[in-house]
């Protein structure tokens, strides 16, 4: 097993910076998550550790050595794409043997490889069938043996999830999260998903445009993002964000006035900022609710999603807002065109600057 370094990473493709000079480092046995919108550069910094991508500038280090002259054959690593690229001819057991015989592994080693990945990833029964006679699911299952019989250093999975159904996604993030927690190397994972990184890293590492904006454990970007950005990143319906005044800034929290009129309060220090500048307030949809104690925050139900187990309220405030999202329990059921009263409490409230820097959480 081996860690991974980056210093001063940089990419261009032509006069295109795709990567800025990414700084990071990957503990031994780790499981770290790239994250970010399309086109952020979490891909292409995943092929630079794999030497799919040469680096502009800075270094790729994998265990102790700098490996930015180094073959992806020669880096102690295995790649997993989303496509599976198995070859339809060969059969499950020679998919997975094939990149052992190119290197001259015995028979007997191959076998023995081949046999204890499929008994780890549960396709003992289908070593014989070939790449067609087998579901999407069963197909990823062949495609990660085909890295775990190379014993890597560290694995590098590209989205492997992203041509699954929903519910056969669900299944294998829990299959690869068995998997880390059986072979206990060092697993770098890109995905659009978020909910597969906050359910599967120990690090997730937010890319936007070509840099890095946060990194820590899912609840610490959840509970704790450095900006906006981060915070309607990271959560799932996504962190609602509405412009405010600053009407005080005390030891207790912010004061804070809506356009449409309603008084809020967010338990933060307001620190440099000072009353009449614009601020924009975060809530998660998760934290609003049509009783219990808190400031209220008024509006009309545009459009509402009954899911069973959550009821999904998209409320307009006025004054030119995007709508609102309220995640409710299952049993509320306001109705569009209902004018509610949204109570929202201090200590889940955010606080972002102009710039969109977040404010100190009290």
């Amino acid at each position: 097993m081996a860690g991974v370094r980056l210093n001063g990473v940089r990419k261009d493709f032509g006069a295109v910076q795709v990567l800025k000079g990414i700084d990071l480092d990957i503990a031994d046995g780790e499981f770290v998550v790239f994250v970010g919108p399309s086109g952020c550069g979490k891909s292409t910094l995943l092929r630079t550790i794999a030497g799919l991508e040469d680096v502009s500038a800075g270094e790729v280090t994998i265990g102790d050595r700098v490996v930015n002259d180094l073959s992806p054959s020669d880096r102690g690593i295995a790649m997993v794409f989303q496509s599976y690229a198995l070859y339809p001819h060969m059969t499950v057991r020679e998919n997975m043997a094939f990149g052992l015989k190119l290197a001259k592994h015995d028979k007997a080693e191959i076998e023995r490889r081949v046999d204890a990945a499929a008994a780890i990833l549960n396709i003992t029964d289908y070593l014989d069938r070939k790449p067609k006679a087998l579901s999407g699911g069963q197909r990823q299952r062949v495609a990660i043996g085909r890295a775990i019989v190379r014993e890597p250093e560290v694995f590098l999975f590209d989205e492997p999830l992203s041509n699954l159904d929903a519910a056969l996604r669900v299944r294998m993030r829990y299959e690869f999260a068995a998997l880390h927690q059986r072979l206990k190397t060092t697993m770098v994972y890109v995905t659009h998903d978020q909910i597969e990184a906050m359910t599967l890293a120990d690090r997730i590492v937010v890319l936007n445009g070509g840099v890095i904006e946060q990194v820590g454990a899912p609840m610490d970007l959840y509970e704790h993002p450095c900006n906006r950005f981060v915070a309607e990143f990271i959560g799932s319906p996504k962190m609602n964000m509405i412009a405010v005044t600053l009407v005080e800034a005390g030891p207790e929290g912010a004061v804070l006035k809506t356009a449409g009129g309603d008084t809020l309060r967010a338990a933060v220090k307001a620190e440099g900022a000072t009353p009449g500048d614009t601020l924009t307030l975060g809530i998660r949809p998760e934290h609003l609710s049509l009783d219990g104690p808190g400031e209220a925050i008024h509006g009309r139900a545009d459009f509402v999603e009954t899911l069973g187990n959550a009821t999904y309220a998209y409320i307009d405030i006025g004054e030119g807002h995007d709508s609102m999202t309220a995640q409710l329990a299952g049993s509320v059921r306001p109705q569009s065109g209902d004018r509610l009263e949204l109570k929202l409490q201090a200590e889940h409230a955010y606080l972002f600057d102009a710039d969109g820097k977040a404010f100190q959480r009290l």
